[in-house]
């Protein structure tokens, strides 16, 4: 259950009355990893194999594609929703972003909580190279083709969303949650499952972009980061240095980029 519905009591121009609202569902779930609890992340049920698989390979902890994926699930609450899965991972294919004491809440805002030190959201590897050029009317595409597809958005105007994107605009996959990383790790652990991640080059996303999310699309390998809202200031460092084209306000027919400009096809001057 991706959303619910709750009662309240709406004020407008001096009145009160009742409503009926529909809000995004937030529901914890505990992750495992061989037996031991890992974390507990704060999301909207659903596509919870997805969820889990997107994590763990952003994150650096199993990245294997070969494999097949050992998820069971072993709670669920009084609404069948999962709150709890097992995955079983061979010790030598764990990756260096596996921190075993690990063992802390991931709210739906933040991607990085439970990084105990600096060093455990530091990312490594070479920038990525892209020899892809992007044409900024078809961005504008992209955006409308992932906002007519969010309908638990336009049902209680409570939760994120991310896409995946080739280069010429074919969609890969969405996703939405009412965490933004939750969304973004979704859509990536869809396309590792259905071994489509090496086709996907634009990753979409409905809010603001932070480090986590930056670092995430690294992880990746996509070239191209765009998204509705600002980025920090940390994003776009990161992104300058990993190889990411950053786009951010892309709404309205304008986008701005604040790194690697040299991957977008511009025909006019500026200064």
């Amino acid at each position: 259950m991706e959303t619910n519905q709750y009662k309240g009591l709406k004020y407008q121009d001096g009145e009160f009355r009742k409503v009926l609202d529909v809000l995004t569902v937030e529901e914890a779930i505990q992750i495992s990893i061989n037996g031991q609890p890992y974390t507990v992340t704060m999301r909207t049920p659903g596509h919870d194999r997805e969820l889990v698989r997107g994590l763990l390979y952003s994150e650096d902890i199993y990245r294997n594609t070969s494999d097949p994926f050992r998820m069971i699930s072993t709670a669920l609450n009084e609404d069948g929703e999962v709150t709890a899965v097992e995955v079983s991972i061979p010790e030598d294919e764990l990756g260096k972003g596996y921190i075993p004491t690990r063992n802390v809440l991931s709210v739906s805002s933040c991607g990085i909580c439970g990084k105990r030190e600096l060093d455990d959201i530091a990312v490594e590897g070479d920038p990525i190279v892209n020899e892809n050029a992007l044409d900024l009317d078809r961005l504008g595409q992209m955006f409308k083709d992932m906002a007519k597809a969010q309908t638990s958005f336009k049902l209680s105007g409570g939760c994120h969303a991310a896409a995946a994107f080739n280069v010429d605009g074919t969609l890969m996959g969405i996703q939405e949650d009412i965490g933004r990383h939750n969304a973004v790790d979704k859509v990536i652990g869809g396309l590792v499952l259905e071994g489509n991640l090496d086709r996907a080059q634009c990753l979409l996303v409905s809010g603001r972009v932070s480090y986590e999310i930056v670092t995430k699309a690294f992880m990746s390998n996509f070239p191209y980061l765009a998204s509705v809202s600002a980025p920090s200031t940390l994003a776009v460092e990161y992104a300058s240095q990993l190889g990411i084209t950053l786009l951010s306000f892309c709404r309205d027919g304008k986008a701005t980029c604040y790194s690697n400009l040299n991957a977008l096809k511009i025909t006019e001057n500026y200064e």
